[in-house]
Parts: structure tokens; sequence; C-alpha cells
């Protein structure tokens, strides 16, 4: 088992890295003001092959590896976890759910435009009612004519008011449960869909959270994405890859700010001496770099089994994502203990970090989904002794 590196992929760290320090990090804290980030950013990542990291150049994508992928949104989560959240979403779960399910014709008009960076895409499944319980959702949608008629409303959808298409699950058929739910491709401007309140966010603010509401919303029959009542199968599928992008944005949340604080141990100093050289900070310092690098790990192997072909990896994302998750929270609540008075300031990095780590344990499946996801795998599965 080789875990280096290959030359193209340290190149590939190399360069989103210099990218985020030099189109990124100069405007954090103005992003994360304004609650939003301009869509000029969006064609430079385009440009880089960031909005289509893993899809084939036949579709215009950057044919890249998932493990690739984890290195991409590792590198600008180190920066900026909001612009990572962005790019992770538009890959991961719009994009994702129409290569994997949508239609050629789909694919022709709305991945290829979101791969290019001409629009970010959004994918609506959380409801007010329906989180964790997500087959709980109330949205419709009812046959009418050749098409569709969708009712209801999304809550905290990623993109939600800027977005330049939803994919959208509603039910289809009450009486299927998780059965009768249905996925539809809706692009931005279609009567009856609208943007609903954006959210004031605590962290993540420059990445677009609002509500979408579809009220008399009618689709054509060629809406739909994929099979009839597959739409929840499907959505489990996409989330399977994208809980291993949301690791990777921990891990690189963490990264950046365990380097933060390492940098401010180094030259703030008490008593006359850089506060580094406490055994108190050292400790503190080395568990954070070990948990780390074992975030890391999981998530590269779960990266790579799905660049192996295996058919789920339920079991290795919801680990790397429970784990890569949690430790990022400590990550980033260490480093403002290190910081000490100065990590609760704006004026250092730190405060953003522990703002914005919050939602990578909620978002794309809460820890106690995960655990039970985990328990469910190897409830299900023969014992064995390693993974």
């Amino acid at each position: 088992m080789d875990l280096r590196l290959s030359p193209e992929q340290s190149l590939l760290r190399a360069s989103v890295r210099e990218f985020a320090e030099r189109e990124i990090r100069p405007h954090v804290m103005a992003w994360d003001e304004a609650q939003g980030f301009p869509h000029e950013l969006v064609r430079k990542m385009a440009d880089l092959g960031l909005m289509g990291i893993q899809f084939p150049e036949a579709v215009g994508g950057a044919a890249m590896s998932a493990v690739d992928y984890c290195i991409a949104i590792e590198e600008l989560a180190r920066v900026c976890p909001a612009v990572s959240l962005s790019v992770a979403a538009h890959n991961g779960l719009c994009s994702a759910h129409l290569f994997m399910f949508g239609s050629e014709a789909q694919k022709e008009r709305y991945l290829i435009p979101l791969i290019k960076g001409e629009m970010l895409g959004a994918w609506g499944l959380t409801e007010a009612g329906a989180g964790s319980d997500a087959a709980a959702m109330r949205t419709v949608a009812t046959k009418d004519g050749g098409g569709w008629v969708i009712n209801g409303s999304k809550q905290f959808i990623t993109h939600g008011s800027v977005g330049g298409v939803i994919v959208a699950m509603a039910v289809t058929d009450r009486t299927k449960g998780s059965k009768g739910i249905s996925a539809f491709v809706i692009p931005k401007g279609t009567p009856g869909m609208r943007a609903g309140r954006k959210e004031n966010k605590l962290g993540m603010r420059a990445s677009d959270t609002s509500e979408v509401i579809f009220d008399n919303c009618r689709v054509g029959a060629e809406a739909l994405v994929g099979v009839e009542g597959q739409g929840f199968i499907n959505t489990l599928q996409v989330l399977d890859a994208g809980r291993i992008g949301i690791a990777a944005l921990s891990v690189g949340l963490a990264q950046g700010a365990y380097e933060a604080a390492l940098a401010y141990a180094k030259q703030r100093k008490q008593f006359g001496q850089a506060i580094g050289t406490f055994q108190a900070i050292r400790w503190k310092l080395a568990d954070l770099f070990t948990k780390i690098e074992a975030a890391r790990l999981l998530t590269y192997r779960a990266a790579s089994m799905k660049d192996e072909g295996a058919p789920r990896t339920s079991l290795e994302s919801s680990i790397a994502k429970l784990y890569a998750s949690e430790i990022a929270v400590r990550a980033a609540e260490e480093g403002v203990q290190i910081h000490g008075g100065y990590g609760f300031m704006k004026d250092y990095p730190a405060e953003k970090y522990f703002r914005d780590v919050k939602l990578c344990t909620i978002g794309e499946g809460t820890s106690e989904i995960q655990r039970l996801v985990i328990a469910r795998q190897l409830l299900a599965a023969p014992a064995r002794v390693t993974a």
C-alpha cells in the first residue's frame, strides 16, 4: 500500500494552494462580511478545473480521481472553508447527481455549463420538517398532462438564491414511502420557483444558503432525473461520495486552523519566550497534527476505494466524514485556545475557522447519522479483524 502522493498529485496540491493564497486569502474576511463571493472567482476556479474535478473530458471535466478531488477541496478549505464548501456542493451534489443519473440531454443542457463555471449548482433535499429524516419530505410533484407540478419548499440549500439550476427531490407517490421520491432538474427563472429567505449564518458565510420555494412550479417530463421513484435511492448514492468531499473539507479546515496556531505559537511571547516552547502548547500542537494526519488517511482511503470502483463506500465515507469533521472541530477550538484572547478577535483567522467548522459535523449527514450508518454496516456484515 503506497500512501505517497504521485508527482502529479503533489503538483496539483501546490497549484491549488498557490491559487487559494493568491485569489482567495486576501478577500476571506470581506467575503465573510458580505456573505458572498464574486462570480468571477467561479470562472477562475473553472479555468483551473475545480468546477468539474472528477467528471470526464467528454463533458468538459478535468477527469481527475477522487483522491485528486480531496486534495483540491482540502487546499481550498485550508484558506477559506466557505469557498471550499461551495465547490464541494457544486461538484459533489448537483453536478454529481446529473452526471450519475441524468439523461444525455440534461447533461448537455446543465452539466456542461456547470463544469464551465457558467453557473453554480444547487441540490434540494432538506426541508424544515425533514432533515436527518429526509424521507419525511413534504414537497410533492404531481403529474399534470405531460409534465409535473411541484409544490413545497427546501431549506438550508447551498446556492439556493444564486444557483443557475437545482436538482430537487419531491414525493411523487406518497404510498411508496422512500421509494416514492423522485428527482427533478429545474433551471433558475422557471415560473413558480423562487428563492426564499437567505440564511444569516454563524459561519461559512461566503457560501450562499437559502430557502427555495415551489409554488405550482410546472416542469416538463424531461425534468425528471433518472427513474421515477428512484430519487431517494439515488440521493444516498450521491451522498456516499459527497461525504468524502466534506471529510476532505474538514481536513483542510483543520490544517488551516493548525497552521495558524503553529505560526502564532512561534511568534507570541510570554514570560520572555515563545509560547510554543511551553509543554502545554507543544502537546496541543502534537495531538492536532497526529489527528489531522489520521483524518487525512481515512479520507484518502475512502477516496481510493471509490477510484478502485467499489460499488458502495458507505462505511468508509461515513467513518472519514465522522472522524475528520469532529477532529476539525477540535482543531478549530484548540486554535482559538492557543491564540488566547486574540483567538476571539476577527484580526486573526482562528475565530473564522471556529465559526466555520461546526457545519462540518452537520452538513451532508450529522455525526449522529454517520454513527447510525456505521453501526448498520457493522451489524449487517460478518465480523472482521480489519477494515
